[in-house]
Order: structure tokens, then C-alpha cells, then sequence
């Protein structure tokens, strides 16, 4: 017992210590940037910049499966996967778009451009320009699945509706943390707005 007791012990630390490298870790990430320009009752307005991602298109709308191969594939590349084995600096949030075949990104750190990003070693990594963009976001803890994923889009179309904003077919979700932190763990569903000027 004295044993078990031990190990348990040592799992335990092991796992705080996880946790607070987690935490610490999330606090000097580099972020998409953004500005809310309108809050309402459970989801915001806000604008973000054009900016330059690096990209995988997946062959499933599962979000398991798509989640952990594309993530293996961008991981690979900003780990070192490319023309000068150099090493990328994780951004936040990890986006996935919310189609039929979904595409990962990651947010390219913004010391880099096109012409000064390394190559990736894997014909299918794209670097992709998103546009400046208005974007409609809710958000929910824990973690994602589809179906938590799909009940949070929905939920948003409602607002949006009931408030009458016109948006997009153009949605996303937004993860924030790695796969081993347990604790204050966001996720956000986005969809691009209507370009047109909104009354609101």
C-alpha cells in the first residue's frame, strides 16, 4: 500500500506540474489578435487583421480524426519538418474550418512572412492569407467534440437570426489549449459576417 501510495504521489506532482507548465505556457503564446467591437447576450462582434497561417487540408469533417491528423502534420513542420530544420514558435488558437473536408491552421508568428517562412518537407502544408475579417464568436469550456461543436454553431445561428445579422457560410472552430491541459480549457465556434455595413 505504501507503494501504491508513493506512485500515486508522484503521478499527482507530475501532473500538477504539467498543469502549471500548461498554464504558464498559455501566457506567452502569441494569439490571432482581435478587436470586439459589439458584445451581445452570449456571443460578440469582433474584427480581426489579415493575417498569414500556415494550412492542411483533411479528407474527413470528423473533428477526432481531422483534429489529431492535421495537428500531426502542422506540429511535424513548425517542429523542425522543413527546408532548414528550424524551429516555430506555437501560436493560439489551433482553427479548424467547419466544412465538408475541413482544413487546419496554424497562426504564422508575425516575425515571419511568405518569403521568410522555411518550406515545409510536406507537399500538402499550404501557406494561406486570411483576409481582415468580421466575425461573429460564442465560446464554451471543456472539450470539443463534433457534436459540442455542432451545437454551439447552431446556437449562433439563432443569435445571429434573432438579432438580424446577416453572416456567411464560413465557420470555424477555435481551440485554445493543448491536448494535455485540463484546466480552464476554451473553445470558440466563429463565422465570417456579410460584408455589407450592419445597422447594429
Amino acid at each position: 500500500m505504501k507503494i501504491i501510495s508513493i506512485l500515486l504521489g508522484i503521478v499527482l506532482l507530475a501532473f500538477v506540474i504539467i498543469q502549471l507548465f500548461a498554464l504558464n505556457s498559455q501566457r506567452n503564446i502569441e494569439t490571432y489578435p482581435y478587436k470586439v467591437t459589439k458584445k451581445y447576450d452570449g456571443f460578440e462582434i469582433r474584427t480581426y487583421d489579415a493575417t498569414l497561417f500556415t494550412s492542411v487540408k483533411l479528407s474527413t469533417k470528423n473533428y477526432k480524426e481531422s483534429s489529431s491528423k492535421g495537428f500531426s502534420i502542422l506540429a511535424g513542420y513548425i517542429f523542425g519538418g522543413n527546408d532548414r530544420n528550424e524551429k516555430i514558435a506555437m501560436t493560439s488558437p489551433v482553427a479548424m474550418s467547419l466544412e465538408d473536408s475541413m482544413t487546419m491552421l496554424f497562426m504564422v508568428p508575425k516575425k515571419f512572412d511568405k518569403q521568410t517562412l522555411p518550406q515545409p518537407n510536406q507537399s500538402q502544408i499550404k501557406f494561406r492569407e486570411e483576409p481582415a475579417k468580421t466575425v461573429a464568436a460564442i465560446a464554451f469550456n471543456g472539450w470539443a467534440d463534433d457534436e459540442k461543436i455542432e451545437t454551439y454553431k447552431q446556437k449562433l445561428i439563432t443569435a445571429l437570426d434573432n438579432e438580424g445579422i446577416a453572416f456567411t457560410n464560413r465557420f470555424y472552430f477555435l481551440g485554445y489549449n493543448a491536448p494535455y491541459e485540463f484546466f480552464n480549457r476554451k473553445n470558440e465556434v466563429i463565422v465570417e459576417l456579410q460584408k455589407e455595413p450592419l445597422d447594429h
